[in-house]
């Protein structure tokens, strides 16, 4: 049975979820699906096109969870659910932040852009307000997942003298200590930090 793109894109996922987007070649891809690699050239032109197909694929399933608002939920508290459903669906796939930020000829991601902003002036937004309170609560989200999938240091964060930052950064410490002191959790980092945006 001759192979779609489907087909392509879905085993590179797949692969790209195993291993990681590093790992990710033409060539590895081929092996995983037992044919030559020259022959996913009918499906893919290249690395990049191949990026652009799984950036697709991962916004798909973001869209798919982001729906209008409904009944009373205003604007902001839209924005917040749509954030969390951007990064839900990122960290869904190893590398998701990294890969849908390397699709640049995607346009699933300005679907969802467009989506956002509509949400916005349909709820009374000026134009060039939704538009930037769209782009920054965006570009912070999958900056912020980019940093949730980054590598742990080697040692696991060992060779860190809590002592020794305390000393350096006095108030960031203890600013971190306080937020965190009442069982607050990343989720609610990131809630927090989204609401903050969206304050302007």
């Amino acid at each position: 049975m001759p192979l779609s793109r489907e087909d392509v894109v879905s085993a590179a996922l797949t692969l790209s979820d195993e291993r990681g987007a590093e790992s990710l070649t033409l060539r590895a891809l081929a092996a995983a699906l037992g044919v030559q690699a020259p022959s996913l050239y009918t499906h893919v032109r290249s690395k990049a096109d191949l990026l652009d197909a799984l950036g697709d694929r991962i916004m798909d399933e973001v869209l798919a969870t982001v729906g209008p608002p409904e009944g009373e939920t205003g604007w902001r508290e839209w924005m917040l659910d749509a954030a969390r459903g951007l990064r839900a669906g990122l960290l869904r796939h190893t590398d998701g932040a990294r890969i849908v930020a390397s699709a640049r000829s995607s346009l699933r991601r300005a679907d969802f852009s467009e989506r956002a902003v509509t949400a916005l002036i349909d709820a009374g937004v000026g134009r060039p307000e939704a538009r930037l309170t769209v782009l920054a609560v965006e570009r912070f989200t999958v900056g912020y997942v980019l940093e949730e999938q980054s590598a742990p240091p080697d040692d696991g964060g060992a060779g860190v003298d809590p002592a020794a930052l305390m000393a350096r950064l006095p108030n960031m410490t203890a600013a971190i200590i306080e937020y965190f002191e009442p069982g607050r959790t990343a989720d609610d980092l990131f809630d927090d930090e989204i609401r903050l945006i969206l304050r302007g």
